[in-house]
């Protein structure tokens, strides 16, 4: 039952958003505005789109580089299939998948490996915060003409998204730096959980502590900052060149802003971040940089498909070869995955066992 409820809350905010994002569209002219879009700058952001899978699996390789060697095939293979399971089923399951696939191909603990997809949102959110930080700096506030409240808003959320970053690599590295007390405040579960249940909690704690080493690396931490800044310009880059095909007046700075709201409407969690990445788009390029209702949403109808179907398309292909299913992946992503601990990989048929490089 419970369940069904959560099925159906997906489905109406889902519902919603895209209702809200369609408002006052005539469809008409949004396929029109398709077809006069420049499909050069869109064939250039999809290939941008794939540079940033490559740039992710790099940056996971270093943050995972003190709990055990990685190879860049079986990191690149699970970044693929993780954001395909992401595209197509709600509340971004594909993070619990990720760590499990590549500690069953390269002989790491799933926990452990599942610490770094915390510190991956963590460095992902500063880059977008310090991008969104050069667009205030450089942008013409004045430009903002309708709303300039709107402006303060975002102001606000992003001041509020900064010091939530911030505090939470602090946490991170006390924890990394003082592993025992994450043990301690584990060991508490054992006054209120079976011995059996407390045991787990306390294991699974453990193995995640690990996961935090890089947090004692400043070097390889370093380095996984520094990645972050080029993932997310070319992430950027993407929607840029998608708003300059539409002939949306957009400086390439402006992107910036447009990354920053899309990361607010992904959040919400519909499959493939349906409606809240729509309407995030459509709202950043009418508001801030004039567009036309009809264009924005055409362009955001196309910015999504360029982030979204390919990678499904391809993170499926490669699950079919690893003879997973979206039914076996849910299951993982409930915490299968995490609770089993894999320590080695799986005898391969077909492709399974393949590498991408």
């Amino acid at each position: 039952m419970r369940g069904r409820l959560r099925t159906l809350l997906i489905v109406a905010v889902t519902l919603g958003l895209l209702a809200l994002f369609l408002r006052q569209a005539n469809l008409a002219d949004v396929s029109r505005e398709i077809g006069r879009a420049r499909w050069s700058g869109l064939l250039a952001a999809l290939v941008l789109t794939g540079l940033t899978y490559v740039l992710r699996a790099c940056r996971w390789q270093v943050l995972l580089a003190p709990i055990g060697r990685v190879h860049f095939g079986p990191a690149f293979r699970a970044t693929i299939i993780g954001f395909a399971v992401n595209s197509l089923l709600p509340a971004r399951a594909g993070e619990v998948l990720r760590p499990y696939l590549l500690a069953r191909r390269e002989g790491l603990r799933a926990s452990s490996a599942f610490a770094t997809i915390i510190l991956e949102r963590l460095l992902d959110l500063i880059a977008v915060l310090l991008l969104f930080g050069v667009f205030v700096l450089l942008y013409d506030a004045a430009s903002f003409g309708r709303d300039p409240s709107l402006m303060r808003a975002v102001q606000a959320g992003g001041l509020a998204a900064g010091v939530s970053s911030v505090v939470g690599l602090a946490v991170l590295f006390v924890l990394a730096g003082h592993p025992e007390r994450l043990g301690t405040l584990a060991g508490e579960a054992r006054r209120v959980l079976p011995a059996r249940a407390a045991d787990f909690v306390v294991h699974l704690t453990t193995r995640f502590a690990e996961g935090l080493a890089i947090m004692r690396r400043p070097a390889l931490l370093g380095g996984a900052a520094l990645l972050s800044l080029p993932l997310w310009l070319s992430i950027a880059g993407t929607h840029w060149l998608v708003a300059r095909a539409f002939h949306i007046a957009m400086p390439f700075t402006g992107s910036f802003l447009l990354v920053a709201l899309l990361t607010v409407g992904v959040a919400v969690p519909t499959p493939g971040a349906v409606g809240g990445f729509h309407y995030a788009f459509r709202l950043g390029t009418t508001v801030f940089f004039g567009a036309s209702n009809e264009r924005a949403v055409g362009a955001a109808l196309l910015a999504h498909a360029i982030a979204f179907v390919p990678v499904a398309i391809v993170g499926l292909v490669l699950m079919l070869q690893d003879g997973l299913s979206l039914a076996r992946v849910r299951g993982l992503s409930d915490g299968a995955g995490l609770a089993s601990e894999p320590t080695a990989a799986p005898p391969a048929s077909g492709g399974a066992g393949g590498r991408v490089a």
